[in-house]
């Protein structure tokens, strides 16, 4: 690749796709030529990119022609159905949905953890799922110190998480919970404005669904370390666009909080914020629109000498997707120039 990068956007006018847009232009992403694509029904609109309006074109068999990184986020069987065009074309794949996370071929990628690995690829690079990239950026500091056993994990799911359209539908179900009207739900299985519910995604065997187990699973492999034993439970909240976690981390021998908190405050992509004495932590309308998961309330486990519990916030849109793949696409860049 040379510095200048062409580059696709296969999801373009998709919460995520357009909050790509936005971060090629804030990091100074070197484009030299950008292409948006998408579904033939929002073929046509036109995206603002630096001083220029970009036409949306509906995605097909010469989308990906001349073109270095695809930045994917269209969903699973899209990405799936064009993986192979796409890589036959010379192109590498960076790919938000869960289509490929598992394949043991396809790295899975946090550039704060595991950056050589999106080196290693072979045309398709995984995103890894929003919560499991916030978790991770904010416990595996900890981790390379002393091994992690064991994690414990709530989490409490914005409505971003189930794209631009459900987030529309929390703001209209609120409206209509103000005017004494019966919320409306379309998006998501049940009205999420004033309600939370068990994450929508399906059922597994194991009575864990499907988003808890991507946590499981992906975090070991991004981790390196199976042997990593993992219970989660994931919750839809009525917040639009910014995860939080509750985590209970346990090791193999107690682990200094005040060490854990220095770790933290130095470590790359978290922000530490603790105010004790106002009882102030983080909390999703701090974490919106910002790069960094927002750490806090790091406390020793009352009930284990060998864990500690922490709070956090991000942006589930921004580090939890978009920025995480633009910061990928920046790690291949690194590599060639």
């Amino acid at each position: 690749m040379s510095n200048q990068i062409n580059v696709a956007i296969l999801g373009a006018t998709g919460a995520v796709g357009t909050e790509i847009i936005d971060l090629l232009i804030e990091r100074d992403f070197p484009v030299k030529n950008l292409k948006l694509l998408s579904s033939p029904r929002s073929a046509g609109q036109k995206i603002p990119f630096k001083n220029q309006l970009i036409e949306v074109e509906a995605v097909d068999e010469n989308s990906f022609k001349d073109i270095d990184i695809v930045l994917a986020s269209a969903g699973g069987s899209t990405s799936k159905y064009w993986a192979n065009t796409i890589v036959s074309s010379g192109a590498v794949m960076i790919d938000n949905s869960s289509a490929f996370r598992m394949n043991p071929d396809v790295p899975l990628v946090i550039p704060e953890i595991n950056p050589q690995e999106a080196l290693a690829h072979k045309g398709i690079i995984a995103n890894p799922n929003c919560t499991t990239i916030l978790m991770g950026v904010a416990i595996y500091p900890l981790h390379q110190i002393q091994p992690i056993k064991r994690i414990i994990v709530s989490t409490y799911q914005s409505a971003s998480g189930a794209g631009a359209r459900a987030m529309e539908e929390v703001k209209i179900q609120s409206q209509a919970i103000l005017k004494g009207e019966n919320p409306v739900a379309e998006v998501l299985p049940y009205p999420l404005a004033f309600n939370l519910f068990p994450h929508n995604s399906p059922l597994m065997d194991n009575n864990y669904c499907e988003e808890e187990m991507k946590m499981v699973n992906e975090t070991c492999k991004i981790f390196g370390d199976d042997s990593l034993r993992i219970s989660a439970t994931c919750i839809r909240v009525p917040v639009l666009r910014a995860h939080s976690e509750a985590i209970n981390i346990e090791f193999a021998k107690p682990f200094s909080i005040t060490k854990a908190r220095e770790i933290i405050a130095q470590s790359k992509g978290v922000k530490l914020v603790e105010d004790w004495d106002r009882n102030y932590f983080p909390m999703p309308i701090d974490a919106t629109g910002k790069d960094d998961v927002l750490v806090g309330r790091i406390r020793q486990d009352i009930s284990n000498d060998n864990a500690m519990e922490l709070w956090l916030c991000g942006d589930q849109i921004r580090k939890g997707a978009a920025l995480n793949a633009v910061q990928i696409a920046e790690l291949l860049i690194n590599q060639k120039s």
